[in-house]
């Protein structure tokens, strides 16, 4: 493969080397969202940006992790994964946002996803459509406990990862429409609680390079409550959802030091 870094000893769309991470990383989409993760890390510093790609770096139970922003979409992510794997990096924490789907999930919950169903393109370049999108048992395990150490809302389940923003929330002017429509009411038959657009492509690559990755997002709202007359208010602010990240992180590099002292 050309480096197009040209021996730079950067990768070429992040822009950071393997001195500039740790092995723990957020993956918020925001770029603007980075410095507000780093503010909860100790001593954090600005370690890169290009393009989509602000990242920062510090530590967390004196564990140097990092946060690195993706962009929108699976493409852009799938991107920033591979190269921060190829800077060494083994365990990733998606945070976004999403809308619910299911009535019980609520504005404010933050959703932690087991799996998603892959109706977008980047995982179809890595993997059959057959093989299901899953993430990492540690981390969603270590994101749910997180949710109850620190009382927050949350659900656990299944989230649908697609391509377009407007073809959930409009379908019926695309010239798709009929499709998206009939997808979303299997999706909702078959309990999947939130919709966003970059899982599916992080499980699938993280599967694809060996390695841990999982997901949760704050639920901004729910369409489906708002057809159904229930209360459905916005909320946007994402500190519930980064404070879980950031103890979920902690608990996994507790849990990975207790590993290593029982290995040795």
């Amino acid at each position: 493969m050309i480096d197009y870094s040209e021996n730079s000893g950067k990768q070429y769309h992040i822009g950071v080397g393997k001195e500039d991470i740790g092995k723990y990383v957020i993956l918020p989409g925001d770029p603007g969202r980075c410095a507000k993760i780093a503010k909860y890390f100790d001593d954090p510093q600005k370690v890169g940006q290009n393009r989509e790609y602000v990242t920062y770096t510090g530590y967390l139970n004196g564990e140097k992790v990092s946060v690195c922003s993706t962009g929108i979409g699976g493409p852009s992510a799938s991107i920033a994964l591979e190269e921060l794997v190829a800077n060494g990096a083994h365990t990733f924490i998606r945070i976004g946002t999403c809308g619910g789907m299911q009535l019980d999930v609520k504005s404010g919950d933050v959703a932690v996803a087991t799996a998603s169903i892959r109706m977008e393109g980047t995982s179809r370049e890595y993997a059959p459509i057959e093989f299901p999108a899953i993430a990492n048992l540690d981390v969603t395990n270590a994101l749910v406990q997180a949710c109850k150490n620190l009382n927050q809302s949350y659900v656990v389940g299944v989230s649908q990862s697609k391509d377009s923003f407007y073809g959930q929330h409009r379908p019926e002017t695309l010239p798709n429409g009929d499709e998206l429509i009939r997808k979303w009411k299997a999706w909702l038959a078959l309990d999947c609680k939130v919709s966003e657009m970059e899982s599916a492509a992080l499980f699938i690559v993280g599967q694809y390079l060996k390695v841990r990755v999982g997901a949760c997002f704050l639920v901004v709202a729910n369409q489906e409550r708002a057809l159904a007359g229930l209360d459905n208010p916005q909320v946007h602010d994402t500190d519930g959802a980064i404070r879980v990240t950031i103890e979920a992180i902690k608990l996994l590099i507790d849990a990975n030091r207790q590993q290593e002292n029982f290995n040795r």
